[in-house]
Formats: structure tokens, C-alpha cells, sequence
């Protein structure tokens, strides 16, 4: 079974931060919940794995990571992922994501295109659950991406900020006293981003099917 997936999701973060973050796979995917890289083979291939968690058992999907391009200049990644489990369900990604520039400039857009295969057991769900597990998945990950790509340090701000006051600075230590050192400056606070689940919980995705369902069958039976 196939499903082809478009997104876009907005981003408060400027897009050199939010490219950053793309263009480093083990980040990127690090932001999915329960997925990882587990070994980098050369620059364009990983290993990966996926845990999902039903209840107290648990189950890990193997499966490999390859970087099919990976442009800076239009802030583009392509690539394909594959994978499987010992049941025999298995399922690949062709995936295209492409950072765009905002409505300001410390804003952007993540733009995502899809295409996903699934075969076996997995494939019982059917074009429509697999869409709502999709979108309910891609949403976890774009909260995480979101964080992560807001807790760098904005290029070019530190140094733009640093370069106009270095002349007050310097010419203000030059008129105080030796003895005098400058007051120390205050570290501002950062608050401790929130930690992203480390396994894909099944059933709260398999609640949110449910609730849907029902919100679909109730409501359809109103109109």
C-alpha cells in the first residue's frame, strides 16, 4: 500500500537554524519519536532503528538511511528510507523536505513531500489510518524539530552585536582604572528544552484513531 504525504508546517526559527538542523541526518532523525541513527557507514548511508511500544512489549524496526541529495543552496534533503521487523511487516520512505523563508526573517517553513510503502501487517490499516498515524507522527516530530533547531545560537547576531559595541567597550576600559575590572554580564536564562519521547507509544495513537472514528461516524450520521 501507498500513501503520498504534502506538508507544511511553519517554524519560529530563521531558516539558517532550521537548515541546520535538516541537513543533520542523525538530528533530523533523532527528532522522530523512537527513531534513531545507530551507525554512520559513509556520508550518504546510515543504519537506523525505530522502537514502538504497545503496553509492556515493545518491538524494534532495523532499516537503513540513504542521502539521496543534499542541497545547501536551495536548503533541500532527499532521501530514502528502509526498513523491517522480525514479523515480516516492512515499509520504505522516499522523502523530499525543503526549508523555506518565513513571512519575517526569523521566521521559516518546513516543506515535506512523501511517498510511503508499507507491506504486511501494517498495510491492514488501509490509506486513511495510515494518513491520521502519519500526521498525528509528523506532528510529534515537528514540535521536536522546532526545539532543537531553536535552542542554536542565531548566526551572525552574536557577531554583528559584538563588532558594534567593541568600540564603546574598548574605550570605556581605557578610560577606567586598571584596578577596575568590567562588571560581569549576566547569563541570561534558558529554560531546559522539553524531552521528546524516545519510543512511539501505539496506544495512543491507536486512541487517537479511535477517537476519530467515532467523531467521523457521529458526526457524518448529524449531517
Amino acid at each position: 500500500m501507498e500513501v503520498k504525504l504534502d506538508k507544511r508546517y511553519p517554524l519560529d526559527v530563521d531558516s539558517a537554524r532550521a537548515w541546520k538542523v535538516l541537513s543533520d541526518v542523525p538530528a533530523t532523525a533523532g527528532c522522530m519519536p523512537g527513531a534513531a541513527i545507530t551507525d554512520k557507514l559513509d556520508d550518504t548511508h546510515y543504519k537506523g532503528s525505530v522502537k514502538v511500544k504497545v503496553g509492556p512489549a515493545s518491538a524494534a524496526f532495523a532499516g537503513d538511511i540513504e542521502v539521496l541529495a543534499l542541497d545547501a543552496a536551495a536548503m533541500t534533503l532527499q532521501l530514502l528510507g528502509k526498513g523491517a521487523d522480525r514479523g515480516g511487516s516492512s515499509a520504505s520512505m522516499n522523502l523530499t523536505a525543503t526549508i523555506e523563508p518565513g513571512d519575517t526573517p526569523a521566521t521559516s517553513v518546513l516543506v515535506g513531500h512523501a511517498e510511503v510503502i508499507v507491506n504486511g501487517k501494517f498495510a491492514q490499516f488501509g490509506g486513511r489510518l495510515m494518513v491520521q498515524v502519519s500526521d498525528m507522527l509528523l506532528g510529534q516530530f515537528v514540535d521536536n524539530f522546532r526545539v532543537a533547531a531553536a535552542a542554536l545560537p542565531m548566526e551572525g547576531v552574536a557577531t554583528a552585536t559584538e563588532a558594534a559595541t567593541e568600540p564603546a567597550q574598548t574605550a570605556a576600559m581605557t578610560a577606567a582604572a586598571p584596578a577596575i575590572s568590567p562588571a560581569p554580564t549576566a547569563t541570561p536564562f534558558v529554560p531546559a528544552a522539553p524531552a521528546k519521547a524516545n519510543e512511539i507509544n501505539a496506544l495512543a495513537i491507536f486512541w487517537h484513531l479511535v477517537k476519530g472514528w467515532f467523531s467521523g461516524l457521529f458526526g457524518g450520521k448529524r449531517a
